[in-house]
């Protein structure tokens, strides 16, 4: 954006600030980027592993630790959100997310891609039996998004208090996913009552089963191991 000062006449008698705006090309190109995540568990024999998904504002070094009472046959992956940034001001504590409304259709194709490979990277070191994805707030649409792309087939997905993407809706039922729930909180701060109804009203319109737990914004580990034992997959 460009300012100029442009007078009202030839004489420049009079002047009044304006502001011109100048027409810009936006380009995109490819190039490398170093992505992380954090394991635990990781054992030598085959084993079930479990992507978890981090919420806005969360790193995976800390999220993953929300699951450390899973069985050690279950080995926990917590890939973090390509966009960090301080939580207050420049500097302190640092969260991640996975994208915001600028660039986003680039940002989808991109995360899809790296945690791909990531799966790609995992499965080339480890023996892999099942693969659980949960997605939580934030990270649930992301979840949802690779959940339906099929490139990696997941026996379970769990979406945790989050919107379900309105794009994916007509081809949910074409994803590589056997098994799918979404889990809300009863005082989950986000959401009130009525849109608590409305999610579940939807949720269960494209195939999801619900499980609702006494609890707030955030993982319950009694809510999860529930789940995981009725669909046998630990």
């Amino acid at each position: 954006m460009l300012k100029y000062n442009i007078p009202e006449s030839s004489n420049q008698c009079a002047k009044f600030n304006s502001i011109i705006f100048v027409s810009s090309m936006e380009y995109e190109f490819k190039h490398t980027k170093s992505f992380r995540y954090e394991l635990i568990n990781a054992q030598p024999e085959p084993q079930i592993v479990l992507y978890v998904l981090h919420g806005y504002g969360q790193l995976a070094k800390f999220f993953i630790h929300k699951f450390h009472n899973l069985p050690s046959n279950v080995m926990i992956v917590a890939p973090e959100g390509m966009h960090r940034f301080y939580l207050k001001g420049s500097s302190g504590r640092v969260g991640a997310s996975w994208m915001t409304k600028e660039a986003r259709e680039s940002d989808i194709t991109d995360t899809t891609a790296w945690l791909n490979e990531m799966d790609r990277q995992i499965a080339k070191k480890h023996t892999i039996t099942r693969r659980i994805l949960l997605g939580f707030s934030q990270g649930g649409a992301t979840a949802a998004r690779w959940g339906k792309e099929g490139i990696v087939a997941f026996d379970l997905m769990v979406l945790w208090a989050c919107v379900f993407p309105p794009d994916l809706e007509q081809i949910m039922s074409a994803s590589n996913v056997k098994h799918s729930y979404f889990v809300i909180g009863s005082n989950d701060e986000y959401f009130d009552d009525k849109t608590q109804e409305e999610l579940i009203t939807h949720y269960t319109s494209i195939g999801f089963e619900i499980k609702r737990y006494n609890g707030k914004h955030d993982i319950n580990m009694d809510t999860l191991t529930q789940i995981l034992s009725k669909t046998k997959l630990i």
